[in-house]
């Protein structure tokens, strides 16, 4: 539906908001209602359908949303909590609850916010009297449907509206799906379904977006196509080679020396932000400590203010407020260099560039990270630092490729030419929230049978893809490893084991909790890490650097003083999944002449040899290129999923046909293979003809196996477990397409 307005039908459209929204806009000097929010106000009032309000960054997504809600609530009140608000994160909870909080400063609706900061006094006021607008993150939502199950009714009963932000984050993920059953389970109790309204500024498919956001209802879902001029852009990319002792990158942890002068690379990011109001994303929590320490350290060689700040999820909630409470400061310069926790929509005020570190892993990341500068009618302003350790003379071709250099200008390159966006992934078998939800039902509802377990389960549309079978299938596994205990009378209650695990308030999440130690100086808490160094030895965390003076391994708590000097800390972390198209793209400007206009000085140097050196091997006319006798490297341009499959392919056919030594690699980038003598030549046939066999990515996984990827796999039967492995993180189809476009590599 699209959506061009007249100021008489946008005038009528104001007129229809409750008189304390008018207020408000008036009291703002708002000159007019953005399109996006006419377009959400025509849907709202005029429809009874489910609202997907997909804009840009800084639109008016929000006021979007809540002026048409607010203002039927304003004239109807609901007898219960009347909207509810779901968002990934704390931080954008408390937010999106301050600026609510102003505008129903004049109206009778109170809103409410609920997460594990939030005191109980708190909640209790609203348990006792359930009005307004409730808003929380998926993992306490999960805490009140156990908790409080016998007080739905009270609390949900005329739930009107909920509102699901950044929904981009949840969908094809288990805490997506999470919320999906969650939503399920409250209209199961009331018999309603309250109108869903979704909101993103970074969606590739509406399609799948609106599919997602009915799902379990039979309303259909609007999504206004709002014509928005185009955004002016100012973008950079710049390339630095780094000593072996230059600095932290992703993959390596070593010290950074005290002594040692900064780099170009360090000084190059230190002036790109100084003096201004930045944020830098990078790509893992160390980065972003290594980047603060090395700009904090400059700053003090100069002279400068110290005015740096690191923000990441392990970082403590009051350190990373005071991170956020200096980018809201105005007139005054603040850097924080923060992973995914800063890239969603909290709202930080002015902001004067964006500076990433690497590539990005998506353009919806990309575009997530651009849209958090240039707001107020300023060009939105975003720089790209790449940095690759010098090359040693013996640095094998694969080596040689700067792989983070051409992701970053394929992901531009792909949103500036087709405005193309990724796609997002459904999970088919979420047998991890299977479980999560069995137990939660189980441990709200006390005992049940196992018909009606199976029938309140299997009826949530997150697990549509599950047979009786299946589920069968895990409820005798849980009851063999005491998860689950049938009684006397055949109905099911928990098992010993099972009470161990949903005792624990974290397990209301479906996403891992890594077992950190806190970090205490004194009785402030910086923030935490995964391994404990030993006592003496120094670590870096909210930029600073620590001496560690005790350990309490029982109750995981660390004791440090700040020191002077750089230290390094690496935590664990997942790569993400990389998608087909920007690999594609990568190749595509890898063996083309184009110059691109905001590669500098070093980023052009940088492109034109490895599009010279990978053209003299002849990687523009073939997949597969001999290194050594005996090895080969495959270059498959294809994303992480069919490079995930490709390798077990080999692993698992060509082992013993090609006398395969090793494989090894970078995915999605390379893979590395040493062969039998003279069995080279083979490989290209070998792997064209397993494709046009009838291979299914089941017959990629042993019998013995049984990967564990979520958080409660280690509690669900071997058999699901390959099954869900097979199809939501394998897939055959597309690697045969892949491999069909290969160009002929049979003259090794």
């Amino acid at each position: 539906m699209s959506y061009t307005y007249h100021k008489a039908e946008a005038l009528h459209t104001f007129s229809k908001l409750a008189p304390f929204i008018q207020e408000y806009i008036y009291d703002r000097n708002w000159t007019e209602l953005r399109p996006v929010q006419l377009a959400a106000c025509q849907v709202i009032f005029d429809t009874d359908a489910h609202l997907l309000v997909a804009a840009g960054t800084a639109s008016g997504k929000t006021e979007a949303a809540f002026l048409p809600v607010l203002t039927l609530l304003h004239e109807n009140p609901s007898s219960t909590i009347g909207a509810l608000y779901i968002g990934p994160i704390k931080a954008l909870i408390n937010d999106q609850f301050e600026r609510l909080n102003d505008l129903l400063k004049e109206a009778d609706i109170p809103v409410w916010h609920w997460h594990g900061d939030v005191s109980q006094t708190h909640k209790n006021k609203l348990l006792k009297n359930p009005q307004g607008i409730l808003q929380i993150t998926p993992e306490s939502l999960e805490s009140l449907l156990i908790n409080k199950n016998n007080d739905l009714l009270r609390l949900f009963g005329d739930l009107r509206f909920v509102v699901i932000d950044e929904i981009h984050a949840f969908m094809g993920t288990e805490r997506g799906c999470q919320i999906l059953c969650q939503l399920a389970r409250i209209g199961y109790v009331t018999q309603k379904q309250p109108r869903r309204i979704g909101l993103s500024a970074t969606l590739g498919d509406y399609a799948m977006a609106e599919e997602w956001l009915c799902s379990g209802t039979e309303k259909s879902v609007i999504t206004p196509k709002i014509e928005v001029g185009k955004r002016q852009i100012r973008l950079a990319v710049e390339h630095f080679y780094l000593g072996n002792d230059d600095r932290f990158l992703e993959g390596k942890n070593h010290k950074v020396h005290e002594g040692r002068e900064a780099s170009g690379y360090d000084k190059y990011i230190f002036n790109l932000s100084k003096a201004r109001k930045c944020l830098i994303f990078a790509n893992s929590k160390s980065q972003t400590e290594s980047a603060i320490a090395s700009l904090r350290k400059i700053a003090a060689e100069e002279g400068e203010p110290d005015m740096y700040h690191v923000h990441h999820g392990s970082i403590s909630a009051s350190l990373r407020q005071v991170a956020e409470d200096a980018m809201r400061e105005p007139n005054q310069p603040a850097v924080t260099a923060a992973t995914l926790t800063l890239e969603l929509g909290i709202d930080i005020g002015y902001l004067e560039r964006v500076i990433q570190l690497e590539s990005p892993l998506s353009v919806a990341s990309f575009l997530q990270r651009l849209g958090r500068t240039g707001r107020r009618g300023e060009a939105a302003d975003m720089r790209f630092v790449c940095a690759e350790d010098e090359l040693s003379p013996e640095a094998v071709l694969p080596e040689q490729i700067p792989w983070q250099l051409l992701q970053c200008i394929a992901i531009i390159q792909l949103y500036l030419e087709e405005r193309w966006i990724e796609p997002i992934r459904p999970i088919k078998y979420p047998f991890s929230l299977l479980y999560h939800q069995t137990m939660s039902i189980l441990l709200a509802t006390g005992e049940i049978s196992p018909a009606a377990l199976a029938k309140k389960v299997l009826n949530l549309p997150s697990f549509a893809a599950i047979s009786k079978e299946y589920f069968k299938l895990l409820l005798r596994y849980l009851i063999d490893i005491n998860h689950l205990q049938l009684t006397e009378q055949g109905k099911l209650i928990l098992g010993l084991a099972g009470e161990k695990v949903v005792g624990k308030f974290k397990f209301y999440a479906v996403f891992p909790d890594n077992e950190e130690f806190v970090v205490r100086q004194g009785t402030v808490e910086i923030g935490s890490i995964f391994m404990p160094p030993p006592v003496g030895n120094q670590f870096a965390l909210a930029g600073k650097t620590w001496e560690v003076i005790e350990v309490d391994f029982k109750k995981k708590i660390i004791l440090v003083k700040q020191v002077e000097g750089q230290a390094s800390v690496f935590w664990r972390g997942g790569s993400g999944t990389i998608h087909t198209r920007i690999l594609q793209k990568m190749r595509q400007i890898l063996f083309e002449d184009i110059e691109y206009p905001y590669l500098q000085n070093n980023a052009i140097k940088r492109l034109q040899a490895v599009r010279k050196l990978t053209r003299n091997s002849g990687l523009d006319k073939k997949n597969i290129l001999p290194l050594a006798q005996d090895k080969c490297c495959i270059f498959p341009w294809m994303g992480t999923v069919a490079y995930r499959t490709l390798e077990r392919l080999l692993n698992t056919f060509c082992r013993e046909s090609l006398e395969i030594k090793s494989i090894i690699g970078v995915n999605p980038y390379f893979l590395t293979i040493k062969l039998g003598k003279d069995k080279v030549k083979y490989l290209y046939p070998e792997i064209i003809y397993l494709c046009e066999q009838t291979i299914k990515s089941e017959d990629l996984l042993s019998d013995a196996e049984a990967p564990e990827m979520q958080k409660y796999d280690k509690f669900i039967p071997h058999p699901l477990l390959r099954k869900a492995f097979a199809n939501d993180y394998l897939d055959m189809a597309e690697l045969r397409q892949q491999v069909k476009l290969w160009s002929d590599s049979t003259n090794l």
